[in-house]
């Protein structure tokens, strides 16, 4: 599924980890192009409603934040994320070479939940998700975040297993 215009939007769930990184140098290395759109799709679990703008969106999600302002420390706490130097810079470095533009979109709950809920609102031709690489027991038990997005998400899902994990 395309965007209006024909325009390819790329989604990527981040939580600020190596697998998340891994997710998005497998995505610059295979899969993004010039002129395509990226949406970073970042869950908070547990909001903090004193110091983030979580009350006002908590259940449709932050607006659409332009990457240069999400890279405002200030900007990211206001949402109550947390996102480390190494993923922005990698971020900016990817959106400038490859010639996309890059956004992002803050969640509040569960992570599964939300990002099923970002895809199923948002026209994105695919997503692409790290994995933490958990055992078969700590699969059952926590749940998989990705497993539980491929299995329900309306568009194709690509999950990258990092190499430390």
């Amino acid at each position: 599924m395309a965007g209006a215009g024909g325009e390819r939007w790329v989604g990527l769930a981040t939580d600020f980890s190596e697998g998340s990184r891994a997710a998005l140098r497998w995505a610059a290395d295979n899969l993004l192009r010039s002129g395509d759109h990226v949406l970073l799709l970042h869950v908070v679990k547990e909001p903090d409603y004193e110091q983030s703008e979580a009350i006002l969106w908590e259940s449709t999600g932050s607006p659409l934040i332009p990457l240069s302002e999400f890279s405002d420390p200030l900007i990211a706490k206001k949402y109550g994320a947390k996102p480390d130097a190494e993923t922005l810079d990698l971020l900016n470095t990817v959106a400038k070479q490859k010639e996309v533009m890059a956004v992002v979109k803050v969640l509040w709950g569960d992570p599964r939940e939300k990002l099923c809920q970002a895809i199923s609102e948002t026209p994105l031709s695919c997503l692409v998700i790290g994995s933490r690489g958990l055992g078969k027991l700590k699969r059952v038990l926590l749940g998989s975040v990705s497993d539980y997005v491929v299995n329900n998400a309306t568009c194709p899902v690509t999950v990258v297993k990092s190499h430390d994990g």
